[in-house]
């Protein structure tokens, strides 16, 4: 599928990766304004595909579609995106054999794999005389940007907000979508259809990133915990790929709504956590909660991830994350309790759960949530906060209203039964956790 048109001129390459957007892109900008025609290309990365075992994955098909309208906006401009698939390694080495590449352009990934893949990538390059380019644009603040008056990276949520606020005195907008005509006029052929990677194409429903009304963002407080209703903007998608630039949401919430630019910042939070500490990818950040004595039960395990737990609060998470991709921030701390405190199963079989079935899955928010709930993470509940899901339920889904949208048999024979006494597993969880908490 990786067929090249033939290009006789120097070049700038545009890698787009977690930036799917014309709009306000600032490695594109750089690329578009360096004065050579830019060529902009994707690649299907074939690991990071082994890492989406279901031929069905709904973000592979929410990658094509973002693709394919990449490239109905560069066809009127007479250009066209080019679609590769492959290692990176291998797809660069045949780009340099067949152009004449000048420079490239990339914004920088924070994750751990594509830190090692752009470190991998930039030596090869340089070797050939290319030079390389990569620019913050995921982030409104990167790497150390936002550190205590030491230098050292903050690992309290509250005063590294109050920090970030503070010196968040303009907002740069890059104007990549008017600088458009620099694109390399060249007509590739078709993106390839998924099948031709290995994949079938899935319906799904994400709302639009149009579709960030003012109003929801100003009563954000009012309906951010309330599982029932269309309380949240649900941009975290578009965040995940870029197909929404983060200063366009955090000028809103900046304007609009304090709280609103928390979870911005909280996004970040955790992206600079894995930055500075990436063993977070694989255990606890307070070492010592990798001693809990986890039961790991895998029938247990199997009946959270079938949402036949007989909680129905929890089993309504797991069955609108199952069959939308979603599930509400307020029922993800619900439910994650659950498994790590009632069921003391490990947070990080939890986690690769979420990371194989949730839409908007970003490697330093979902470890930081469940590092949260487990009480392991930074800035974490403090390990003897266990939810309450029948609590919970009166409070934020009293008329059942969530309930009955994803677990309508809720109140019917075939209902499950709880699978576990709540009083009991809680203080089991609080003795083995506070034998760990002693070591």
């Amino acid at each position: 599928m990786n067929n090249f048109p033939k290009i006789e001129q120097a070049i700038a390459i545009h890698w787009f990766r977690r930036d799917l957007r014309l709009e306000d892109n600032h490695a594109l900008f750089q690329a578009l304004s360096s004065g050579l025609p830019v060529l902009p290309i994707f690649i299907f990365d074939s690991r990071v595909l082994s890492h989406f075992p279901n031929t069905s994955d709904k973000r592979v098909s929410y990658i094509y579609d973002a693709l394919t309208k990449l490239n109905e906006q560069l066809r009127t401009i007479g250009s066209s995106l080019l679609v590769l698939h492959g290692t990176p390694e291998e797809i660069w080495e045949n780009i340099c054999s067949k152009y004449t590449v000048k420079q490239v352009f990339f914004n920088t990934d924070y994750e751990p794999y594509a830190r090692n893949r752009d470190t991998e990538i930039r030596m090869f390059l340089e070797k050939n005389n290319i030079s390389v380019s990569e620019y913050k644009d995921q982030v409104i603040f990167e790497k150390n940007e936002v550190v205590k008056s030491d230098g050292l990276p903050y690992t309290v949520f509250t005063p590294y907000s109050n920090r970030w606020k503070s010196q968040l005195l303009e907002i740069k907008h890059f104007g990549s979508e008017k600088l458009i005509h620099n694109f390399i006029n060249t007509e590739f052929n078709p993106i390839p259809d998924l099948n031709q990677i290995g994949y079938q194409y899935t319906a799904y429903h994400i709302p639009s990133q149009a579709n960030v009304l003012d109003e929801k963002i100003l009563s954000y407080e009012q309906t951010r915990d309330i599982p029932a209703i269309n309380g949240t903007t649900r941009q975290s998608v578009h965040l995940r790929f870029g197909t929404i630039s983060v200063r366009q949401l955090a000028q809103k919430a900046k304007l609009l709504n304090e709280k609103y630019l928390n979870e911005l910042i909280w996004r970040e939070f955790y992206m600079q956590i894995l930055w500075h500490f990436p063993h977070v990818e694989k255990s606890a950040f307070k070492k010592k909660y990798d001693l809990i004595a986890w039961r790991n039960n895998e029938a247990e395990f199997e009946r959270w991830c079938t949402a036949q737990t007989g909680f129905p609060i929890i089993d309504a998470g797991i069955n609108e994350l199952l069959q939308t991709g979603h599930m509400h921030n307020r029922v993800r701390m619900i439910v994650s309790s659950f498994l790590t405190k009632n069921l003391l199963i490990d947070w990080r079989w939890g986690e690769a759960f979420f990371a194989q079935h949730l839409l908007d899955f970003e490697l330093s928010s979902n470890n930081g949530g469940w590092q949260w709930a487990a009480g392991s993470g930074v800035d974490a509940a403090p390990y003897f906060r266990i939810f309450n899901p029948n609590e919970q339920t009166r409070k934020f889904d009293p008329k059942g209203e969530y309930i009955r949208t994803w677990v309508p048999h809720f109140n019917t024979f075939s209902y499950p039964q709880p699978m576990v006494e709540l009083d009991f597993t809680r203080k089991r969880a609080l003795e083995v956790y506070q034998q760990a908490v002693k070591i």
